[in-house]
């Protein structure tokens, strides 16, 4: 069955960062897109809107964004809605009262509406960038992982000590509530809420269409290995999982992917273990596994042609692999055990 569309609510205020709304919303309109090309059938999963306390604003940049509508009055009992909050920078074209009152109208529209939904498990909060301290004076962060922009978690944290702020993270993702650091991470943020709510395919086609590279966080075990073990920012680390990405059927031993990320074998297994949660190799094979899934389920392909074309040095080898990170293996794979 078809899940219903999700209304989205991006919460726009005076000195609105105008990538950060373009980073949430230009992926959600475009996985409407992707998801009905799978589907002509399908409703578009995302309905957007873009909300304000104000009816128009200025931007970061000297524009106006007119014709918004009005914040809700109520949230839906039935289907999940999300609300985004996207981050403001302040501009000299603002004039401060008037940038204070909409923030303060916001806030008592979050404490009066989406705090009680949040808690009675009927939404998904989502901010980007400086959105988070919205979200803190609200009080929805408190005794939540979060983060926000490099430059203002020490505020965040001196200014909502109930929150549990993190440093140099992409972004966190805390039971329904998921927080970025901003900007191009908001990118980020919007690819892993598609792929929750459309799959991995419609969120890698819209990364695609982007032309972004697509980071996931860590830690969930619904995420694919093409996508997870990416939410940190260590250069060597993210170098040595791009070359593995973009060969994975190469010779790949520890000194190799040391090699790629510039760094020794012994630094790239502290490296991997410290900010990716996981060994060298056994990213590789991940990685491996995921390509090969792709591969069964998009072409006329035998098992052993898959695993041969990711790097698997056979069909049972790409068995034993894919038993350690999914369990919903092929129904040919299973016949490979059995023989």
């Amino acid at each position: 069955m078809t899940a219903p569309t999700t209304k989205v609510y991006v919460v726009v205020l005076p000195g609105v960062l105008l990538l950060d709304l373009a980073g949430i919303a230009e992926p959600l309109r475009l996985a409407n897109r992707f998801a009905q090309l799978q589907d002509m059938k399908a409703m578009p999963p995302f309905e957007l809107h873009i909300v304000s306390a104000a009816s128009s604003v200025t931007g970061s940049l000297p524009l106006l964004l007119a014709n918004l509508e009005p914040l809700p009055v109520s949230i839906s009992a039935v289907n999940e809605d999300w609300v985004v909050i996207v981050g403001v920078a302040s501009s000299p074209c603002i004039p401060a009262e008037q940038q204070k009152s909409v923030q303060r109208a916001t806030v008592r529209w979050l404490r009066a509406i989406v705090k009680p939904a949040l808690n009675q498990g009927r939404l998904r909060l989502w901010t980007v960038c400086s959105g988070a301290l919205i979200a803190a004076e609200a009080g929805l962060l408190d005794g939540r992982d979060c983060t926000t922009h490099h430059e203002l978690t020490t505020n965040l944290r001196a200014a909502y000590p109930a929150a549990r702020v993190h440093e140099d993270r992409i972004f966190i993702v805390d039971d329904r509530v998921a927080t970025s650091a901003g900007v191009t991470a908001g990118i980020d943020l919007a690819l892993a809420a598609i792929a929750t709510r459309c799959g991995a395919v419609v969120a890698s086609e819209v990364a695609r269409d982007m032309v972004v590279y697509w980071r996931r966080a860590g830690g969930d075990p619904q995420l694919s290995p093409l996508v997870a073990h990416r939410n940190h920012l260590h250069p060597a680390v993210h170098r040595a999982q791009q070359a593995i990405l973009a060969q994975p059927n190469q010779d790949w031993d520890v000194e190799r992917i040391a090699q790629a990320g510039c760094v020794s074998a012994r630094h790239m297994r502290r490296l991997f273990a410290e900010h990716a949660d996981t060994t060298p190799l056994a990213y590789v094979s991940g990685v491996r596994v995921a390509l090969a899934r792709q591969l069964l389920a998009s072409k006329r392909i035998s098992v052993e042609s898959a695993a041969e074309e990711v790097g698997f040095a056979s069909a049972r080898q790409l068995r034993d692999a894919w038993k350690k990170v999914a369990a919903d293996m092929p129904r040919a794979l299973k016949s490979i055990a059995r023989t």
